[in-house]
């Protein structure tokens, strides 16, 4: 009897492995014996290779290279990088509280953040850092995260900073406190004229719904009648931000966007009605730097006929990420679904896996196409679907305005290009700003400030300055795009004086997205109108005679509103 029962045993396991290898577990196999082939490579590197070798650092390598075979937007994140890639989204960081520039090796404080740890300490625009915590801080080492590193750090801890001002030759020592400091992503709430308000969201962090509702709220003091959002260039972030403000502007049960995934189940987002400016004639401002969750909030305006959208065809992002962070602080955000517009579309622009690069130039080759210059030129690569009121709208690749407009290229010139492209219009303008802070400090408001640039003929300086630094003097060019230069050039200087909002509102004054929201206003026709069914001529004549045309099938309604759309 023992050796029975042994013998079936044996035969129990041979045949349960068999049964395991060949059909009940492949796909689990397949995976363990592929991670098992990667913990045995990095181990007999470790063990053998010729010389010493940094395993974490080649799996931080290695990492991005897997990600990178499923789609562009499944990413890995270095434990030192974690904070900085979360900081933007999360509303706040831990730092000093200064906006700087590096110039000729040394950090120059661009601007210091009002009430913050280093306005409290003494710190003013314009100062020279020279030296952190006792040590030199100059020359090649100053790099962008370099200083991040030295500056930021945890709440309460201090730094003390060595700062050259300006007309002084001794370096004067600050101890700084670190603390919260807070990064809005609403950067800019005014009014355009008397009866529209604007608000311009440069991305969806943790704090953007109850930012929007505090600039509602200021727009409400100031009796707006009219809206205007402006989300172009604005790269996305959360998706619940998104749908809490997409509520705001619906009525009770409107779709606001679903997602859905292989492993990730059919999840919608629904209006609940309790938004407060359900009624308020809106504008939602895009273009081809609009992603993600900006593309969620104006699919989700478009498709529900709430408002009119102006601009250009957006980036096309219709990914969903989950972060999920390794024990080691280190993290990677995978693409878990993708999300829909309510009439049903996804939006992502098409991709080949493991073939980032006809991705990454994709923008590029919008305009080389023309698309930016021509709504004609826009390639629509997926379907037709409806709004609520049966207008025409596509998937496969953005959100396509409701009002297209073109990117002005009239009065540019080669060397506009090469001043703006180099950095010569930015380094000048600090430098303008250093040389001149106690006169630019007279002014207040962004108006008075223009005004003032004006009539000291920026151009004419920067063109001098120019010409010393590499750029030869082309005054038939300069005189052609003088509007474009003292444009960019006035609006930096500005932007170094005062802040944000008044470089936005400067920008902003003969803008034609702008203005064409206003004319949609005067019109009243923020609201979008159901397309008129335009008949054909033959039927024209059938009905003319009398007879009753046929109902259209839905697909033959749908290639005439495609046809007139």
């Amino acid at each position: 009897m023992p050796i029975w029962l042994a013998l079936c045993v044996v035969i129990g396991i041979v045949i349960g492995t068999f049964y395991t290898n060949h059909f009940s577990g492949n796909r689990l196999n397949i995976i363990n014996s592929g991670s098992n082939r990667l913990n045995n490579l990095l181990h007999i590197i470790d063990d053998q290779y010729v010389d010493e070798v940094n395993i974490d650092s080649l799996v931080d390598k290695a990492i991005p290279q897997i990600l990178a075979e499923l789609d562009p937007h499944s990413v890995y994140i270095s434990a030192k990088d974690v904070q900085a890639a979360n900081d933007d989204l999360r509303g706040s960081f831990s730092g000093v509280g200064i906006e700087f520039t590096i110039r000729q090796d040394t950090i120059h404080v661009q601007n210091v953040i009002k009430n913050g740890p280093a306005d409290r300490a003494g710190i003013l625009a314009g100062d020279k850092i020279v030296a952190v915590d006792g040590k030199p801080f100059v020359g090649k080492i100053v790099t962008n995260e370099e200083a991040q590193h030295r500056l930021k750090g945890p709440k309460d801890t201090k730094v003390k900073l060595g700062v050259l001002r300006y007309g002084q030759k001794k370096i004067k020592e600050f101890m700084i406190t670190r603390g919260e400091i807070p990064q809005k992503s609403i950067t800019a709430t005014y009014m355009l004229d008397d009866k529209t308000g604007y608000i311009r969201i440069k991305n969806f962090g943790e704090t953007t719904y109850a930012e929007l509702l505090i600039a509602l709220t200021k727009l409400s003091q100031e009796r707006f009648t009219n809206l205007v959002i402006d989300l172009r260039d604005n790269s996305g972030g959360y998706l619940e931000k998104a749908v809490q403000m997409a509520n705001e502007f619906l009525p009770k049960n409107k779709l606001i966007v679903y997602t859905q995934g292989r492993k990730s189940p059919r999840q919608d987002y629904h209006s609940d009605g309790h938004g407060s400016y359900q009624d308020i004639p809106l504008v939602v401002l895009i273009n081809e730097g609009s992603a993600s969750a900006a593309e969620i909030f104006a699919g989700a305006m478009q498709d529900n006929d709430r408002a009119t959208i102006i601009g250009r065809r957006s980036f096309g992002k219709g990914l969903v990420q989950k972060q999920l962070q390794f024990p080691d602080g280190s993290m990677i955000r995978l693409t878990i679904a993708r999300y829909y517009t309510p009439s049903g579309r996804c939006i992502q622009k098409p991709y080949v896996m493991g073939d980032g690069k006809d991705y990454e130039q994709d923008l590029y080759s919008r305009y080389q196409h023309g698309e930016f210059f021509n709504s004609d030129s826009i390639k629509h690569t997926g379907p037709a679907y409806h709004t609520g009121l049966g207008r025409v709208v596509y998937g496969g690749g953005g959100i396509t305005p409701d009002i297209f407009i073109p990117e002005d290229t009239t009065n540019i010139t080669s060397y506009y290009k090469q001043a703006s492209m180099s950095g010569l219009i930015l380094q000048f303008a600090f430098t303008y700003t250093d040389d001149n802070r106690l006169k630019l400090n007279n002014f207040k408001e962004m108006m008075e400030l223009s005004d003032y640039l004006v009539k000291q003929n920026t151009v004419e300086q920067f063109a001098v300055y120019a010409d010393k630094h590499g750029l030869q003097r082309r005054n038939l060019m300069i005189q052609k795009s003088h509007q474009l230069l003292e444009r960019f050039i006035n609006s930096r200087i500005i932007y170094n004086m005062l802040d944000e909002q008044a470089w936005t509102a400067y920008i902003n004054l003969d803008d034609p997205a702008i203005g064409k929201a206003l004319k949609v206003f005067e019109k009243h026709a923020a609201f979008p109108k159901k397309p008129e069914q335009k008949v054909p001529a033959r039927q024209r004549e059938k009905v003319a005679y009398g007879w009753t045309p046929a109902i259209h099938s839905p697909n033959v309604h749908t290639l005439i509103a495609s046809a007139y759309a």
